[in-house]
C-alpha cells in the first residue's frame, strides 16, 4: 500500500502516525493492498483557496476529500480493485479550534479528519441523516480500533 504523508502546514505532526492509522482504515476496510493515497497538511491559507475552487465555499475548512479512481470497499468473497485513491487534504489550524471546542487533542482531531476524509474516498457520504449514522459510527470504530493498537 502506498500512503504518501506530506506537510506542507508549518504544524509538527507525526506524519508515520497518519501513515499507519491511513494503512488501518484502508486494511479494516478491504482495499487493495496495492492502492495509492495521499494526505496533506496545509495552512488555512491553501486550504481557503481549495475550499473556493472546489466546493465554492469561502474560509478554510477541516478536511477535503478528492477521489481519484472511485475505489470502494471490497465486500466479503470479493477481490479488492487496485488503483489510485485519491487525496485528503487536512487543515491543522482548522482542526486545532475544533479540537479546543471538543475537549481533545490537535492530533485526536487530525486522526479524526483523516478517517473522516478517507471514508469520503471510499464512497461514504453524510448528508442525509441514515447516512450520517453509518459513516460516523464506523469513522469512530475505526478510529478507536487505532488508538486502542497504539
Amino acid at each position: 500500500m502506498s500512503i504518501e504523508v506530506n506537510n506542507e502546514s508549518g504544524v509538527s505532526v507525526d506524519e508515520a502516525e497518519f501513515a499507519a492509522l491511513a494503512r488501518h482504515v484502508l486494511d479494516a476496510m478491504r482495499v487493495h493492498p496495492q492502492a495509492e493515497l495521499s494526505i496533506m497538511l496545509v495552512g488555512s491559507d491553501v486550504m481557503s483557496d481549495l475550499h473556493m475552487r472546489w466546493m465554492d465555499e469561502p474560509g478554510p475548512t477541516d478536511v477535503l476529500s478528492f477521489p481519484m479512481d472511485e475505489l470502494r470497499p471490497a465486500l466479503e468473497g470479493e477481490v479488492p480493485t487496485p488503483g489510485l485513491l485519491g487525496d485528503v487534504v487536512l487543515c491543522p489550524e482548522v482542526a486545532a479550534r475544533q479540537a479546543r471546542e471538543a475537549g481533545h487533542s490537535t492530533t485526536e482531531e487530525l486522526l479524526l479528519l483523516t478517517t473522516h476524509g478517507i471514508l469520503h474516498l471510499l464512497g461514504y457520504d453524510h448528508a442525509e441523516p441514515d447516512e450520517e449514522k453509518e459513516m460516523f459510527a464506523l469513522q469512530r470504530r475505526l478510529l478507536l480500533t487505532f488508538l486502542a493498537g497504539r
